[in-house]
């Protein structure tokens, strides 16, 4: 009995143990056991320190940098820094009187974050689109890599600038905070840690969502506070979340979208369209599971993050999808890009140039690559036509035909731009939509319901799930939380065991860990 126990035991502390240090391949995702031991032990210690506002922040923040560590490695460092220069500047900003001193401090701000942005995301990009157009032969070179090999006798590769994980996202919360202090919406942190603890909250750290200093950083001095109401609509939230990525987005994706993005040309075209299709309930699933996971996990901290969500593919245009659809990026890319490029206020010609810079760049913040240009350029067009269309001929929404022609419309727009935002490559994009215009062969149909029936199954769910009223969604979340502790635990272990069965052995990251 007593080496069994004694077995138990150190298997229990290998397992942590092995889990504690990073490992390239398994960074730490919210759908690993072990995060949820991690979460568990956060919890337990949080339980005792919750009630000191200093110790809690605190104790969050180097929470975080290890969450960060356990992501992205060594670049916890550069998050460190990051987090040093903005709280420098936001306290420069926040004393300085003078205004040109205040612009320059904000402008030190954005180049701080945009050089750390550009250098780690964008220089094989820039690299590759000055070799073509000025016919160089320039190489990429990691400066850090080299610094490190000549400094400490390493042996990095230089030529291998690695992607720090959710850079663009802390990128935009450094420029949410320098930037709401200069237009006076927010005062800074009351100390670096605090700063920190902001910049680095492990829940929507790697992918969102984007929380803006003026929302969260008076939170962080308030005492804690969690209803049973809010208790339960946390744990509804993380259990859709993982019901969207792990049953959902994951068994779409290995069982047939990534299939057909891999060889398009083996597919017909009915099946690449399906494809597309699944790729977009795949990706809303992942992202929006992971969202609500992120803001269930700050609910039980005592932290608020506003939705990110709310149901896409009801939009009735590209104007309503962008208010729908990753609603932290969209706002931000409206207040800190639009806006300040003129927004509406200078004529419609204008107008339209900002639409389509803000999205295009939009596009380019979410990857080195010209398919996001191209993506974020359709989103740009699609919003320009919708303004261009005289408002008698929109689709008013006021009857049922209206509001399906609309939404019929608006989500195949959309789902063409995703063939761009997916495809590995611009051949794979050729190959797909070829295959759509001349080879659909729709004689394929029932093989194909033969051969992926079960995928079929897990589509038309999500699908139907996406567009159930709102009312209905809104009803089981609360009866949800009006069940007393015990049948939230049975149903609970319930949904547990039956993501258990959606398990795949391959760890399937967030799409949005790449971003």
């Amino acid at each position: 009995m007593t080496d069994s126990i004694i077995t138990l035991l150190s298997t229990m502390i290998s397992y942590i143990a092995g889990n504690m240090v990073y490992n390239p391949s398994m960074p730490l995702l919210f759908t690993q056991s072990f995060f949820w031991v991690f979460f568990t032990v956060v919890l337990a210690v949080y339980s005792v320190v919750y009630k000191n506002i200093s110790l809690r922040n605190s104790f969050l923040f180097f929470i975080s940098l290890y969450f960060y560590y356990k992501c992205s490695g060594w670049f916890v460092v550069m998050l460190m820094v990051s987090i040093l220069a903005h709280y420098y500047i936001g306290n420069k900003l926040y004393k300085a009187k003078n205004a040109t001193v205040r612009k320059w401090l904000v402008a030190a701000s954005v180049f701080v974050s945009l050089l750390l942005l550009s250098y780690f995301k964008y220089t094989y990009f820039f690299t590759s689109l000055f070799n073509d157009i000025f016919s160089t032969d320039y190489t990429a070179v990691n400066y850090f890599y080299l610094w490190s090999n000549s400094l400490f006798g390493t042996h990095f590769d230089i030529g291998k600038i690695l992607l720090p994980a959710g850079i663009s996202f802390f990128t935009f919360h450094a420029l949410s905070y320098t930037i709401d202090i200069y237009k006076g919406k927010t005062t800074p942190a009351k100390n670096v840690v605090d700063f920190g603890f902001y910049l680095a909250f492990f829940p929507q750290l790697v992918a969102g969502p984007i929380i803006r200093a003026s929302e969260f950083i008076p939170q962080i001095y308030k005492e804690y506070v969690l209803t049973k109401e809010e208790f339960g609509r946390a744990v509804f939230l993380i259990l859709c979340g993982l019901v969207k990525k792990m049953v959902l987005s994951d068994y779409i994706s290995l069982n047939f979208v990534d299939r057909v993005f891999d060889t398009p040309d083996a597919y017909t075209g009915l099946e690449n369209l399906l494809a597309v299709y699944g790729y977009a309930l795949q990706i809303y699933c992942d992202f929006s599971g992971y969202t609500d996971i992120a803001i269930g996990i700050a609910f039980l901290l005592g932290f608020r993050i506003p939705p990110n969500f709310n149901s896409p593919y009801k939009a009735n245009n590209l104007t309503d999808f962008w208010r729908r659809w990753h609603i932290s990026l969209s706002s931000c890319l409206r207040d800190y890009l639009y806006i300040a490029l003129g927004g509406n206020r200078k004529g419609k010609v204008r107008m339209y140039v900002n639409l389509i810079i803000t999205m295009v760049l939009g596009g380019l913040w979410h990857g080195a690559n010209w398919r996001f240009v191209i993506w974020g350029a359709i989103h740009g067009l699609g919003l320009i036509i919708h303004k261009l269309v005289p408002q008698r001929y929109h689709f008013s929404g006021k009857n049922a035909m209206s509001r399906f022609t609309a939404r019929f419309l608006t989500f195949n727009v959309v789902c063409f731009a995703w063939i761009f935002f997916r495809a590995a490559d611009m051949a794979v994009v050729k190959d797909m939509i070829g295959q759509m215009l001349f080879h659909f062969d729709v004689s394929i149909l029932p093989q194909f319901v033969a051969g992926y029936w079960k995928v079929i199954l897990v589509l038309l769910a999500g699908y139907c799930a996406h567009w159930f009223p709102d009312a209905w969604k809104q009803t089981v979340r609360n009866r949800f939380i009006e069940y007393p502790v015990f049948a939230k635990v049975m149903v609970s272990v319930t949904v547990i065991l039956f993501i258990y069965q959606f398990k795949t052995s391959a760890l399937q990251p967030f799409i949005y860990f790449q971003f």
